[in-house]
């Protein structure tokens, strides 16, 4: 092979190997919005401003969500000691379905002094969706709960996403359950995707290739006996 050519094949296989890592890759566009958090506390109503951020990787038939607070809420007017405080939140999913996804995070890594605002810590969760299409996730409540009390954060702002993903059903459903076997008056059992396409496809040839070989062994045989039977 040329020098010439040798470059063309590689560049073609490079432009190939980069359509198939954008084909894999899940669309997305994320933005960090400033959600601003109505608390009701045990000692009353507080207010905060915190950009969010959430970050979506797939994960088996899911994907796992991280949600982010850039800035702390609410505060407390005592010093809660390290590991006194446990937050967790819901998740808004909209668009090719509508799902509350509970997210959670581990208790404080150091002592939050009183009347500071308070650090949440990264709250994680999985969701898994049961249709297929354009999916927006968008902070939604935030409960905090510390030295056996139980803050009550709502977005007062109407945020907007946070995240804007393109989803795949497991399955590659639309939601609708698999039809049966027989369904409908027919006796077609369902194709669920290309691996029983290819699996048909060599069960076909493998049928065709045993076929071919027995037909040529019996005109084999058939030309044998032909042969004694004319000696």
């Amino acid at each position: 092979m040329s020098d010439r050519k040798r470059s063309t094949a590689l560049a073609l296989a490079s432009v190939l190997a980069g359509s198939a890592v954008l084909l894999s890759a899940p669309a997305a566009h994320a933005d960090v919005v400033d959600v601003q958090y109505d608390c009701k506390t045990p000692i009353g109503d507080k207010s905060a401003v915190s950009p969010i951020d959430i970050k979506a990787v797939k994960e088996g038939d899911g994907y796992k969500l991280t949600m982010s607070f850039q800035k702390g809420v609410s505060s407390s007017p005592i010093e809660l000691g390290k590991g006194a405080m446990t937050p967790s939140a819901v998740v808004l999913a909209d668009g090719a379905e509508k799902a509350s996804i509970p997210v959670s995070g581990p208790p404080n890594p150091e002592a939050i002094p009183a009347n500071t605002p308070i650090k949440i810590t990264d709250l994680s969760g999985t969701y898994t969706p049961k249709k297929s299409g354009k999916v927006t996730f968008t902070a939604g409540v935030l409960t905090i709960k510390a030295m056996g009390t139980t803050t009550t954060c709502t977005p007062g702002n109407s945020p907007k996403p946070s995240l804007e993903l393109d989803v795949t059903a497991p399955g590659g459903g639309s939601g609708d359950p698999a039809p049966q076997p027989g369904a409908g008056g027919g006796d077609t059992l369902p194709q669920t995707g290309p691996e029983d396409s290819a699996l048909a496809l060599g069960t076909l040839g493998a049928t065709v290739l045993l076929s071919g070989a027995a037909g040529v062994l019996w005109l084999t045989r058939r030309g044998g006996r032909a042969q004694r039977t004319r000696s």
